[in-house]
């Protein structure tokens, strides 16, 4: 009977002693991938020893709300936003080309501070919040806005969800992607009331359509002051009569209504299911997830709190292989994993374009799905032709061959083979990088590489050899 309770008590204490072990290099490389941008082997071995809480603490500690690397010159100048209407042909078309060069160099800027951030984290949920609150260039039509958001998206990312939505909601980037800046009294525009609800904060099936019609009064009277684009409050346009949201009626303002939003606990089980499905896995745990929304309710919505719990979740830790690389993680991890810097990039923005994920331009107002659907018979190639090009010689794609690399849209020809040439220098030296590491087995390349078992292990031999089937195996494309 003494030795059954024996046994008893030490099963219970094993997921204890399981948490305070240290998390070896699998579990090092886990959490960095789903943390940031791949997994440095320097970064992996310094993680490695700690035990989980040491380690999630590490990533979490000191998050940047403004990024290492600055933005481009022009992001913080004074904005002045064409009136395209009024201006001559020639006008309009140099303005454009201005607007498509600093969108290139915006996605460029952003990509290299991927790359450069002593917070991965940071950059990791300023990109789940660009595809939470979804802006895209081709509606905004201003990189300088598009870039002001992104800046804003960092300072909140791990932050306050309930001051990031409040602060969107008045982004003159969004107002223009979702129509806010033209809503008035006597016609309301529902766009950003229905969105607000169905992606922002509850979801599907938890509003209903009277809630948008009355909502979308509150939110009248938001605008942009022409030329600067800046948030302005315009009292006479603003509809002052009683509106009944979710039951409750009064005179409300838009910043009433996202208050009534964060009042009802199904806008958190919505966010973190979506940080669940982000960070841990497709298929959320309903109960877990449960308990992790009711905590980040309780919270007042830190966005932090709740990150470490669901990376302290058992099934975080078992969650190896369950999610598939976005092309930017894909292109941004093998950089970091590699210690590779690009002179310029603009071609890593252009090659994720081709691959499905276009920064600053998501598909629709519901992003980027994710999951499966970054990967097609067209996409899966060319992530192993960028793989194989890369650590077979350097890229190369010369003009006229199966391009990569479309040509860059507001880029003349000298521009874009300049460009071209800089992507050209971009080299992976597998033996170099397997001798400076110490990777001197199939097994540790795989530690070191891969989430689950390759799907066609290497034979033991060359270890550069072994590096580089190890990029080219399936395993490679998941995290």
């Amino acid at each position: 009977m003494t030795r059954l309770r024996l046994v008893l008590a030490l099963c219970a204490l094993l997921p204890a002693l399981a948490q305070a072990a240290g998390i070896g290099e699998d579990g090092a490389r886990l959490l960095l991938t789903r943390t940031g941008f791949g997994a440095n082997p320097a970064k992996i071995a310094e993680l490695a020893p700690l035990s989980r809480a040491q380690a999630v603490d590490r990533v979490l500690a000191n998050p940047r709300t403004e990024p290492l690397t600055p933005p481009p010159g022009w992001v913080m100048q004074p904005i002045e936003l064409p009136r395209y209407a009024q201006l001559p042909e020639d006008q309009k078309k140099a303005l454009r080309q201005q607007e498509n060069q600093r969108s290139l160099e915006l996605k460029g800027w952003w990509l290299g501070e991927m790359r450069a951030t002593d917070s991965p984290i940071s950059e990791k949920m300023t990109l789940f919040w660009h595809n939470h609150f979804v802006s895209g260039l081709d509606k905004v039509n201003s990189p300088e806005l598009m870039a002001r958001q992104n800046l804003l998206l960092r300072r909140e990312a791990l932050g306050n969800f309930g001051t990031l939505l409040h602060e969107i909601a008045h982004d003159p980037a969004m107002m223009r992607y979702l129509d806010t800046a033209n809503n008035r009294k006597g016609q309301p525009n529902e766009n950003f009331a229905r969105e607000v609800m169905e992606l922002f904060t509850l979801g599907e099936g938890h509003y209903s359509e009277q809630d948008i019609r009355e909502a979308a009064r509150a939110f009248t009277g938001w605008g942009m002051q022409p030329g600067s684009g800046d948030f302005v409050n315009r009292p006479r346009l603003h509809d002052d009569g009683i509106k009944t949201v979710f039951g409750q009626s009064g005179n409300y303002d838009g910043d009433q209504v996202l208050g009534l939003l964060l009042q009802r606990p199904d806008t958190a089980r919505f966010v973190t299911t979506k940080l669940w499905r982000y960070l841990v896995s497709p298929t959320p745990d309903p109960r877990s997830v449960d308990r992790l929304a009711a905590g980040f309710y309780d919270s007042g919505y830190q966005i932090k709190p709740l990150v470490r719990a669901l990376l302290m979740t058992d099934a975080f830790w078992k969650s190896g292989g369950q999610l598939v690389k976005s092309p930017v993680e894909l292109t941004v991890g093998t950089l970091v994993t590699f210690d590779l810097t690009p002179a310029d990039y603009r071609p890593l923005a252009l090659f994720n374009r081709n691959l499905g994920q276009d920064l600053f331009s998501p598909p629709n107002v519901k992003g980027w799905p994710g999951g499966d659907d970054w990967i097609n018979s067209a996409t899966l190639l060319a992530r192993k032709q960028f793989l194989a090009r890369l650590s077979g010689g350097g890229i190369n794609l010369p003009s006229g061959g199966p391009a990569m690399l479309p040509v860059a849209t507001g880029l003349d020809d000298p521009s874009q083979k300049a460009t071209e040439r800089r992507l050209t220098r971009l080299n992976l030296d597998t033996a170099d990088w397997a001798e400076r590491y110490h990777v001197d087995s199939v097994h540790r390349a795989s530690h070191l590489l891969l989430p689950v078992k390759p799907a066609s292990p290497p034979q033991a031999g060359d270890a550069g050899e072994v590096v580089r089937e190890l990029l080219l195996d399936a395993a490679y494309q998941v995290d």
